[in-house]
């Protein structure tokens, strides 16, 4: 299947449930990988102002902003992101992030 063929399922699912978080990141990623950067920012964006606890975006996000050279503001997304892993108790992931972030800052 097609990235452009899941992009359009995913979008007729999003219909009926359009703060669906998985199906939102789904679609981010999918976009990510077309290279449509523009829009996986505003999805990933969406995810971390309204489903702040989705915590697999702050790493996907974080990457894509150090893929567009702006590492000021990947390093805050994982630094958020190891805060909302932490309190999760969210271990594998905080490790990624943990990971990701040093990394980007050493």
């Amino acid at each position: 299947m097609t990235s452009e063929l899941r992009i359009e399922q995913i979008k007729s699912y999003l219909k009926e449930t359009p703060e669906d978080a998985f199906m939102l990141y789904a679609l981010a990623t999918e976009y990510v990988s077309l290279g449509k950067d523009h829009l996986a920012l505003d999805i990933y964006l969406n995810l971390v102002s309204n489903n702040p606890n989705y915590f697999a975006t702050y790493y996907h996000l974080g990457k894509l902003y150090e893929r567009i050279g702006e590492d000021a503001k990947a390093e805050k997304i994982y630094e958020q992101g190891l805060k909302i892993t932490q309190d999760l108790d969210e271990k594998h992931a905080h490790g990624e992030l943990r990971g990701a972030y040093e990394e980007l800052t050493f």
